[in-house]
């Protein structure tokens, strides 16, 4: 029975065939998303051999993300996320379609690859606010957590799997199949989406353009426990992300052996797919605020230890750590974000979520970057991780409502009603976190 209750919770599939079908659906497209990453990469360097136009597969991922998401998340709080992301998904299933034409036929300009990718990543910056409020409302509110750590457990199994299948795909029929495979995928994408019944915003719409931004965004600032959960998030990734430095510390401490190099990326995504797997008793508990800040406290810890340590297997259980604190953080700030925000906010909040995402991960390996040039990797490892957890104590000092208590549901206890623009943001109110 212990076992069972920490195994992560499947009691969303049982319930909930349209939840079943939507996971099913999204995890393949996952995968073929993961493949399309992969071959991109290996295109552009293969036709290039260049680290420039290799690094601009990052910013057309990224740049339409940030400036495409919050603009769609105001759009998407006006009118049926479902139609919004059926139509998403086949914009981007096109652009995977159009990506593997230009494999099959070969001699495109490496500019065209990129601008496709950038159109798909715009598509994607749509669909991301659609589908956020999807778990909150196919679910009990009990079961929000355990339909995220599904939707979690599921994705970073897909992210270690799908750069193997697109190295084997690549060796034996070339890149057109890998990206036809998405293209594809898409269409199960697609098929699971469909079955969802409307999903009109509950409660009055978002105002067009800038207006409906700002509304997104001092919901934002003015609600204490959603706000505190994303500067948390933001103290982790911008003060202590470790990836730009694992060249570095590989070779200051490891004598740069391509092996351990590859070890450190796998020891992270290990640790979350098994912090993830085992989240049941996280999910149960109904406290996601004290659950976030331990954990992203721990993450801090973790990574600063890396930096400390001189042997490998030390090492590599500092990052399996990590990525475990991290895989719950995660976890647990979606369930705060989704089930304390209001219906009528949700794709806005998400999209502001998904900037704090994309925005985050690169400040932080430029920051790591420009400290370990000035001094050394483990310098810039220990101290990222000290201010992270500096960050981190900071929030939960300032912040009692994140420690233990926050509003009962989504708006607090005066609930929502009306047009959210003109309503004044509550405060929380010392009631427990509730599941998500």
């Amino acid at each position: 029975m212990r076992l069972a209750g920490t195994l992560v919770d499947l009691r969303p599939l049982r319930t909930s065939p349209v939840f079943r079908r939507l996971l099913f659906g999204r995890t393949v497209s996952t995968l073929g998303g993961f493949m399309t990453m992969v071959t991109v990469l290996y295109q552009v360097w293969d036709t290039t051999h260049s680290a420039v136009w290799s690094g601009a597969v990052g910013l057309a991922q990224a740049l339409p993300m940030v400036g495409v998401g919050l603009f769609a998340g105001a759009w998407v709080d006006r009118v049926d996320r479902r139609r919004v992301y059926l139509a998403s998904t086949v914009g981007q299933a096109v652009c995977s379609a159009l990506l593997a034409v230009q494999g099959f036929t070969g001699h495109v300009p490496v500019a065209l690859v990129l601008v496709l990718v950038a159109v798909q990543a715009s598509f994607a910056a749509v669909s991301a606010p659609a589908a956020g409020v999807f778990v909150p409302r196919l679910l009990p509110k009990d079961q929000v957590a355990a339909g995220l750590a599904l939707h979690q457990v599921t994705g970073q199994a897909m992210m270690l799997l799908g750069p193997a299948v697109a190295g084997v795909v690549l060796g034996w029929w070339g890149i057109g199949v890998c990206y036809l495979f998405d293209a594809l995928s898409f269409g199960l994408s697609f098929y699971g989406a469909f079955g969802l019944p409307a999903l009109p915003p509950q409660g009055e719409g978002a105002r067009p353009g800038l207006h409906g931004v700002l509304d997104g965004l001092r919901f934002l600032t003015g609600h204490r426990v959603v706000r505190g959960a994303l500067v948390t998030d933001l103290a982790a990734t911008v003060l202590s992300m470790p990836v730009s430095l694992f060249p570095l510390v590989n070779t200051e401490r490891f004598g740069g052996d391509p092996r351990t190099l590859g070890l450190f990326l796998s020891a992270l995504a290990v640790g979350g797919v098994t912090a993830t797997a085992l989240s049941g008793a996280v999910t149960r508990r109904g406290r996601p605020g004290p659950v976030m800040l331990c954990a992203s406290g721990t993450w801090g810890l973790a990574l600063a230890g890396f930096g400390l340590t001189t042997s490998a297997w030390a090492g590599l259980a500092m990052l399996v750590l990590a990525g475990a604190a991290d895989a719950v953080a995660v976890l647990s700030r979606s369930t705060i974000v989704q089930t304390l925000t209001p219906d009528a906010l949700l794709g806005r909040v998400t999209a502001a979520e998904l900037v704090v995402g994309q925005a985050g991960p690169h400040l932080g390996n430029l920051r790591a970057g420009v400290v370990a040039g000035w001094s050394s990797g483990a310098t810039a490892l220990v101290t990222g991780g000290l201010l992270c957890l500096a960050a981190v104590t900071t929030v939960g000092a300032s912040t009692p409502e994140l420690r233990g208590a926050a509003p009962a549901g989504p708006g607090g206890d005066e609930g929502v009603t009306g047009d959210p623009a003109t309503l004044p943001v509550p405060e929380a109110s010392p009631t427990p976190l509730p599941e998500r």
